[in-house]
């Protein structure tokens, strides 16, 4: 199973490269045919000196270009418009997510014929390293506010972190969201419309490189 990689990223120069080398590394030292696909959500750094150079070097990694409007959902949205792999998980271009849980929600994808694998930060097995302490306050007041008037277990559903079979991702269009709230219609969209999911641990560190966009 052909394995996608969606980075959305903005003014990332000193973070892109350590991110997308990395997640290279782990899939092919597992034995993972992979695409790594950064969308450039126009840049005005050198993240784009830097993809080309990069996409030059390895035919696993290519970039495009958002097409305005730009912002999160939309750099995502084109992504997913884009992708050739039979599955395509989102991860952060800030080296925040794990390449090793981006392993583990391809495992249990395959072994459990799962749709859709999610990443928990917050259930046994997941930790944050270096998390704001506001920004966790809220984190815990939103996620459980949707779990509660949702109804699911799934208890981290603004974690971008998340892995969704090819077939999947038609039928969570139309895309609404043009920011970070795309990562709360999609899985919310893929749980109600009744597609198997799997909640898997996850590791979320503070970027260490640039500042959060």
């Amino acid at each position: 199973m052909k394995l996608s990689v969606v980075i959305p990223a903005h003014n990332e120069e000193d973070s892109i490269e350590t991110t997308v080398l990395s997640i290279h590394k782990v899939l092919k030292d597992e034995g993972i045919e992979h695409e790594l696909l950064v969308v450039n959500d126009n840049s005005h750094d050198e993240t784009e000196i830097i993809l080309k150079k990069l996409s030059t070097n390895n035919s696993s990694i290519r970039y495009i270009n958002n097409i305005p409007p730009n912002g999160f959902g939309f750099a995502v949205r084109a992504g997913l418009e884009s992708f050739t792999g039979d599955a395509v998980a989102i991860m952060m271009a800030d080296n925040s997510d794990s390449p090793h849980d981006l392993v583990k929600f391809y495992r249990r994808m395959n072994e459990g014929n799962y749709d859709c694998v999610f990443g928990s930060r917050f259930r046994r097995g997941g930790k944050v390293i270096e998390y704001p302490k506001h920004k966790l306050w809220l984190n815990r007041v939103v996620n459980n506010g949707i779990r509660i008037l949702f109804g699911f277990r799934y208890n981290d559903t603004t974690n971008a972190f998340k892995l969704y079979r090819a077939h999947v991702v038609p039928h969570l269009k139309p895309f609404l969201s043009h920011h970070f709230n795309l990562t709360v219609e999609l899985p919310l969209k893929a749980i109600i419309r009744g597609f198997s999911y799997s909640i898997v641990p996850n590791s979320w560190t503070n970027r260490t490189a640039g500042v959060s966009k």
